[in-house]
């Protein structure tokens, strides 16, 4: 198949109007993208398509109601991206205190604290393993103050976990987390202070917690996406208010169930918050959007956690 010629905006903003898009200001919609490729916001009018193929309309399909719905993923995914602070932080916390008080500064170059799965790509190093090379290559990579001082002062020697940890991303604390052996306190005792009682309900939450981080971080859309990662729903005797009626299989493909963990464990380390006033405040503001593409339906708002 041949490549496709680029297009001009105004052969962009003509190609869509001859598929049946209508623009209410034309100035204003070249403006917008000049500024937000056509590519970024074709994924909030592809649910707006009446042929797939021939990328044809249904009636009263207009460019500013694709800007809105672009508008309030944005939105939501700036209140999330506040919440996952809170959980990183917290658990970046919670590992670097229980962990360290438990098993000295270095716990975690501990193998004996760790499972020894194999990693799937090169089975002859486990994920430990591999975790740990990641977590000194973002060690290598820090900018940091209190980095820079310890390699200046301490040459070619291990940084104590509440340096190392403080320079790791997401992701990293998400792995070590889970590869920690099983029957650790310390393990379970990080899960029950973020109000769970298992440990693999946490690993699960925090791995689609750096799913749907990642997403956030490259700004990319949420809107009517199906989740890779889907987070255990049905928690062993929560802690906490949790969804306390059935969710349907929409929900828990949806960004709901995910944005649901993520409110439970705001609930937990940050009372207080106003993560979930913000997300009502914001369906509230914009009533237009169907926000059933989200997974927000049959009732949702009745469920105990979004009372």
């Amino acid at each position: 198949m041949a490549n496709k010629a680029p297009h001009s905006i105004a052969d962009q903003i003509a190609l869509l109007k001859q598929r049946g898009m209508l623009f209410k200001d034309e100035p204003s919609a070249h403006h917008f993208l000049e500024n937000i490729s056509y590519y970024r916001l074709k994924g909030y009018w592809w649910d707006m398509q009446t042929n797939f193929n021939l990328h044809t309309f249904k009636a009263n399909t207009f460019f500013e109601d694709i800007l809105d719905r672009y508008t309030f993923d944005r939105h939501l995914r700036l209140i999330l991206f506040d919440a996952i602070e809170r959980i990183e932080i917290a658990l970046r916390t919670k590992m670097i205190y229980h962990l360290s008080m438990a098993h000295g500064g270095l716990w975690y170059l501990n193998s004996n604290l760790f499972e020894t799965t194999p990693l799937p790509s090169n089975k002859s190093i486990s994920i430990y393993q591999n975790t740990v090379l990641e977590l000194k290559k973002e060690l290598f990579r820090s900018q940091e103050i209190f980095i820079k001082d310890h390699k200046r002062r301490f040459p070619n020697q291990d940084a104590d976990a509440w340096k190392i940890m403080e320079v790791a991303s997401m992701g990293t604390l998400s792995k070590l987390y889970k590869n920690l052996k099983h029957q650790l306190p310390e393990k379970a005792k990080i899960a029950n202070e973020m109000g769970l009682n298992l440990h693999n309900e946490l690993s699960s939450w925090l791995e689609a917690t750096t799913y749907i981080r990642n997403i956030i971080a490259h700004h990319s859309r949420l809107w009517s996406r199906n989740m890779v990662k889907v987070p255990i729903a049905n928690l062993n005797n929560p802690l906490s208010i949790w969804l306390d009626k059935p969710i349907s299989s929409i929900q828990t493909q949806k960004p709901f169930l995910i944005i649901s963990t993520m409110v439970y464990l705001c609930n937990e380390v940050t009372p207080n918050h106003q993560i979930k006033n913000k997300i009502l405040a914001l369906f509230a503001n914009n009533p237009n959007i169907p926000i059933y593409k989200l997974g927000f339906l049959n009732n949702w708002q009745n469920q105990g956690l979004w009372k």
